[in-house]
């Protein structure tokens, strides 16, 4: 994805700004009873109204910041090529092209090109991963059952 390609980790500066202005912002929304809040821009005595989930939004990205990781916001509903949706899942194109075809991956074709909506890919990677877990627990269980854990 060209969006990913071009993400940077923040600077040392960036990063204790990003903590600064976090930890304010944080105890700012702990105090707000409303749905949304106004802001102002110091520089240019703007005030902006702003709703509560946004200023969530932005609390959550000002802590990756502080934590040195780069950020990247996407709507949910863009659609994304088949290259672009795999270097998501981290897997190969034809992979992905497997999964598409086999149904495990709703798509759909303008042309006959494919395009994979951004939320249905998090919808399967978020399948995958539980499935993964639970498959890990009864590998577990099973370890335990047979007496693997006893020493």
């Amino acid at each position: 994805m060209k969006f990913m390609n071009e993400l940077k980790r923040p600077n040392k500066e960036e990063q204790a700004l990003a903590l600064k202005s976090y930890e304010t912002l944080k105890k700012s929304l702990e105090e707000l009873n409303n749905r949304d809040a106004e802001i102002e821009i110091e520089e240019t005595k703007e005030r902006i109204r702003l709703p509560l989930n946004t200023l969530k939004l932005l609390a959550q990205i000002l802590k990756a910041t502080a934590e040195g990781k780069p950020v990247s916001i996407m709507p949910i509903a863009t659609e994304l090529t088949t290259q672009a949706a795999a270097e998501f899942l981290n897997c190969s194109r034809p992979h992905l092209v497997k999964l598409l075809e086999s149904g495990e991956i709703p798509f759909t074709k303008v042309g006959k090109h494919r395009r994979v909506l951004f939320e249905e890919l998090v919808v399967y990677k978020n399948r995958v991963k539980a499935e993964q877990e639970q498959r890990l627990i009864e590998m577990m269980r099973k370890d335990e059952d047979l007496g693997l854990y006893d020493t």
